[in-house]
């Protein structure tokens, strides 16, 4: 019984989009313009976690796996995330460099997919972000053995405070060589804007010899 009376009240949920609509003579040829754009406004709209993306990625046996990270950079037409080079995530993107990606904002009523490449960024870029970053997260950096099997909670935070010790009273914690950065360079993106009577704005661009190529499609 309790069963079917979730299946009623999901089939119940829906939500009507009203907020606007996308024009086409007034975007930007270069979707990663429009992007900062939409991060921009996000931010603005109250969103918590404005730069979180789901990040999808391949394994050996080509099932996918998805988790969420946090767009630090966009630049020089790539997407820049950080994390562990021993996760699970990284050693999918080193075996199987397709990646995709996906922004979701409910409160501006738009999500944001992308697909491309991806590929570890420069050290020099690695060591840049990671002096900026709080040292506890610095210290988190090289305790976690991310994506490993792991006893407890004890375990990690034993860790954490093996490492606390061995940085105390150090000017910096350097950058551990197994965690740093990667780029995605799209080249696929579609701007999804939610519209009355499910009539939603779908735009999409390719890549296409250099330049983007732009498209509405059918919701």
């Amino acid at each position: 019984m309790m069963g079917d009376r979730s299946d009623k009240e999901l089939e119940r949920l829906r939500r009507e989009y009203k907020r606007e609509q996308l024009d086409e003579s007034l975007l930007p040829d270069d979707p990663l313009m429009l992007l900062k754009t939409w991060i921009e406004e996000a931010i603005k709209s109250g969103n918590m976690d404005p730069s979180a993306m789901t990040l999808s990625t391949l394994d050996e046996n080509n099932s996918p796996s998805s988790r969420i990270v946090l767009l630090k950079k966009i630049d020089q037409n790539r997407l820049i995330f950080f994390t562990s080079y021993g996760s699970r995530k990284a050693r999918e993107i080193q075996n199987k460099s397709g990646v995709a990606a996906h922004f979701y904002w409910p409160e501006m009523e738009r999500q944001v997919k992308i697909s491309g490449i991806a590929e570890k960024v420069k050290d020099s870029d690695s060591d840049l972000y990671f002096r900026s970053r709080p040292r506890e997260s610095q210290i988190s950096a090289w305790a976690s053995p991310q994506s490993e099997v792991v006893a407890d909670r004890d375990y990690l935070e034993q860790r954490y405070r093996k490492y606390l010790e061995k940085f105390e009273g150090s000017g910096s914690v350097p950058r551990p060589s197994s965690w740093g950065g990667f780029a995605l360079y799209p080249k696929r993106m579609e701007f999804w804007q939610g519209g009355s009577y499910r009539l939603h704005d779908r735009i999409e661009y390719t890549l296409q010899k250099a330049k983007w190529k732009r498209v509405r499609l059918a919701p």
